[in-house]
């Protein structure tokens, strides 16, 4: 299926699975691009070294597009680009909007630059400043999100911007896409259904609960770091709800305590990226430290497994999806899908 997507990218089908801290590493990254789809590595808890060595190891795995997810207001984005650069990269994907500088150095070296809005109001901005592409995300998707519904937000910047259109947030399957599509996005973006899969480094029992949940499970809450964030509701999440204001601060500093003994971080350091978090934000300092330490919290569930610890962030989808097949065996019956929905709309009767 061709869309303007798989022509800017390259790849073959126009699906995308998002770039997930601890999650979308190498071989999940891998693994979708030899399915045909446009794989996302998560580089924000990545050293410099461990970012050019993974991009290296997905380019072992395969032969395929792939791109790289970056944090636009981390310290070292310049270094960050330029290892894109260096190593041949086609897509970069931002959390956030990038400046115009880094999506000027990143066109001029023919990387695709492919920023993450909330808003059609970002979109129009990043679009303006040259970005090549735009993901949409509804409130529907994992992680911090707005309050907009995806069948909302995305004809609005459909609408609003020239440049293809992406898709995030209640995505799963063939259906999905095809109604996408009509909206007028050039593909979809999934996160949790790629999280959902064999070729998925996230522990089994972390899985397990995924596929337990239920839709109602699925919740979203400012208690970890002062902004709405989608996740699915566990042990960690109503302590955080109950806990009061010196017992939430306990639970922060030991929380940062962990994070700081495994990314080297110190302590100053780490106040000094709470007081920018905090400006202009209503935010208690115990979010202000969970902020600062999310990773901490989502690497406790996606890579040591401990859903009693930490934080699962989620789409709404989690409820909806019961099995765990192959990246391959998912993109394949997501085109097929989408193959019959199209024939069932021309179908006689």
């Amino acid at each position: 299926m061709e869309t303007a997507l798989t022509r800017l990218t390259g790849v073959r089908h126009p699906v995308v699975q998002t770039g997930m801290g601890w999650v979308a590493g190498p071989r999940l990254v891998s693994a979708t691009a030899n399915a045909g789809a446009l794989g996302i590595l998560a580089s924000a808890t990545m050293t410099l070294g461990q970012l050019r060595a993974a991009v290296r190891e997905v380019r072992a795995r395969t032969d395929a597009p792939f791109g790289v997810n970056l944090r636009a207001d981390a310290a070292d984005a310049g270094d960050r680009v330029r290892i894109l650069v260096e190593e041949g990269v086609r897509v970069a994907s931002f959390a956030l909007a990038p400046s115009r500088e880094l999506i000027g150095e990143l066109k001029e070296a023919g990387v695709v630059v492919m920023p993450t809005v909330g808003a059609r109001r970002h979109a129009e901005k990043v679009a303006a400043w040259g970005a090549d592409a735009v993901l949409v995300q509804g409130t529907e998707g994992g992680g911090h999100t707005g309050e907009v519904a995806t069948t909302v937000l995305l004809p609005q910047v459909v609408d609003a911007v020239d440049i293809p259109v992406v898709a995030a947030g209640g995505f799963f399957d063939g259906r999905g896409l095809v109604a996408a599509l009509a909206y007028g996005a050039a593909g979809v973006a999934m996160g949790t259904r790629f999280l959902l899969t064999s070729d998925s480094t996230v522990p089994d029992a972390v899985k397990a609960r995924y596929l337990a949940a239920t839709v109602r499970d699925v919740t979203v809450t400012r208690a970890v770091d002062g902004l709405p964030h989608r996740m699915l509701r566990t042990e960690l999440v109503d302590a955080l709800e109950r806990s009061g204001r010196v017992r939430g601060a306990l639970q922060a500093v030991r929380r940062a305590a962990g994070y700081r003994k495994l990314s080297g971080t110190s302590w100053r350091r780490m106040f000094q990226d709470g007081r920018a978090l905090k400006h202009g934000k209503d935010l208690t300092w115990s979010q202000v430290l969970l902020a600062a330490n999310t990773p901490m919290l989502l690497r406790a569930s996606m890579v040591d497994g401990r859903t009693d610890l930490g934080v699962m962030a989620s789409g709404q989808v989690a409820g909806v999806i019961d099995d765990l097949p192959s990246c391959a065996e998912l993109v394949e019956r997501i085109m097929k899908e989408a193959e019959d929905t199209c024939r069932g709309f021309t179908a006689p009767g």
